[in-house]
């Protein structure tokens, strides 16, 4: 054996080991994994209602919404409103189920926690389609009761008037209750009222089929049933903004605002 090679220290041989070693360290700084926004999944069931940020505040239990966080980038800004419509298809069945239910005045209180506008738009764009084309329909089908061989066309202006009424009411008088409360001195949120007056309006999707039954006393019993249930809905939910009986002209009216729109819808689309 070569004697220069056996005369070579021992101890550098064993310096050597971790000098190896420490080479297959990891680096100090890893990069940094950016956060994500986890959803549970699948969807909490504990509610029924939809998916929940982990971390994120929840809802009013009974009706499942989410609180909405405040987004507000402008008045003419698209995402200052996806806060407003972020709802999904129970709690939007469960609203409108409870639209149907007028006497437990129990509305308010269960979209609390997450008002939405998708109720107010949808059923609004619903309906002006269909008591438009209903009304055409039933005014055919009285007109060829008395007489088979009467000429009919669809009357397009149908779609004008339903389209500012029913828009026109959902939107303003909602807001003119807003200014009329606070002027009252009373604590009341205008996107809690457009979506009150939005799910008043389902009752009248549904009530419009029937009024093509070409029985004008049956019609009449129909229109005012459900006017009756609509303006209980909104009388009985606006009845929690208001403390003292002198202000109980508020629900009065209401109930009469809502019965006139009712009373309207038959005579112009269903005469």
């Amino acid at each position: 054996m070569d004697e220069s090679f056996t005369n070579i220290p021992s101890s550098h041989f064993v310096g050597s080991v971790p000098a190896v070693i420490s080479e297959d360290k990891k680096p100090a700084n890893p990069p940094e994994v950016p956060g994500a926004n986890l959803q549970i999944f699948p969807p909490n069931t504990n509610n029924g209602q939809g998916y929940q940020t982990i971390g994120g505040p929840s809802g009013n239990a009974d009706d499942g919404g989410l609180q909405p966080t405040n987004n507000w980038k402008g008045l003419f800004s698209i995402s200052s409103y996806t806060q407003y419509f972020n709802v999904d298809t129970d709690i939007v069945l469960n609203r409108l189920i409870s639209s149907l239910y007028p006497t437990t005045g129990d509305f308010v209180n269960k979209i609390d926690a997450n008002p939405d506008l998708y109720g107010l738009v949808w059923i609004s764009t619903t309906l002006v389609f269909v008591i438009a084309s209903l009304g055409n329909c039933a005014t055919y089908l009285m007109n060829s009761k008395g007489n088979p061989n009467i000429t009919w066309t669809f009357d397009v202006n149908y779609v004008n008037v339903a389209a500012g009424s029913i828009y026109g009411y959902a939107l303003i008088v909602p807001l003119g209750y807003y200014f009329l409360l606070q002027y009252l001195g009373a604590s009341v949120s205008l996107v809690r009222f457009w979506c009150l007056w939005g799910y008043s309006l389902f009752i009248f999707i549904l009530i419009s089929f029937l009024l093509l039954i070409p029985l004008e006393f049956l019609r009449w019993v129909i229109i005012l049933v459900a006017g009756a249930a609509s303006a209980s809905f909104v009388s009985l939910n606006l009845k929690n903004y208001v403390q003292t009986a002198d202000t109980m002209i508020v629900v009065v009216s209401a109930f009469v605002l809502q019965m006139g729109l009712s009373i309207f819808i038959k005579m112009w689309f269903f005469p």
